[in-house]
């Protein structure tokens, strides 16, 4: 069995590979703080609607796009797996929120889309979700922190395309 500690193993690559501290100390705030985030406004989505943030992703995604999207753009936008998209979009369908369309002949082509329920309840999440943004986090900060937050995470944001 190795005696190789672990913690000063991780230390050594983390000095190595990012040499400055502050870099780390802002790459783990920007990691707990979008966890935390994501965690408070999942949990109280669901306890107000019964709904979770990846069925609102893919429905506000669906509703951004006016009301239809193919399933490869759908799983390339929203925060999803290919795999775990179909899923979704399996579970949404019965649930009679959206609906599949074949659009080429050969029947590869599927559209999803959304239904009149599903604008609804898009409406719904829409509402209950913005408002806990407001409150965990857009209330937290001056409008001149947002506006410089906005602008150091664009500075970082990569395009990246998964086709």
């Amino acid at each position: 069995m190795s005696e190789t500690d672990p913690s000063a193993a991780l230390t050594a690559i983390i000095r190595r590979e990012i040499a400055d501290p502050r870099a780390v100390a802002a790459w783990t705030a920007l990691l707990r703080a979008h966890a935390t985030l994501m965690r408070a406004l999942d949990s109280d989505l669901r306890t107000r609607t019964g709904s979770g943030l990846n069925d609102f992703d893919v429905l506000a995604t669906l509703g951004r796009e006016g009301g239809r999207l193919r399933m490869a753009d759908l799983a390339e936008r929203a925060y999803s797996s290919r795999s775990g998209m179909t899923r979704r979009i399996d579970r949404l369908e019965q649930e009679g929120l959206v609906a599949r369309v074949q659009t080429d002949q050969d029947g590869r082509g599927v559209v999803v889309m959304l239904t009149e329920a599903g604008a609804e309840r898009m409406a719904e999440l829409a509402t209950a979700h913005l408002r806990d943004v407001r409150r965990v986090f857009a209330n937290r900060l001056e409008a001149s922190e947002l506006a410089e937050l906005e602008a150091l995470l664009k500075k970082v944001t990569v395009e990246t395309s998964f086709g």
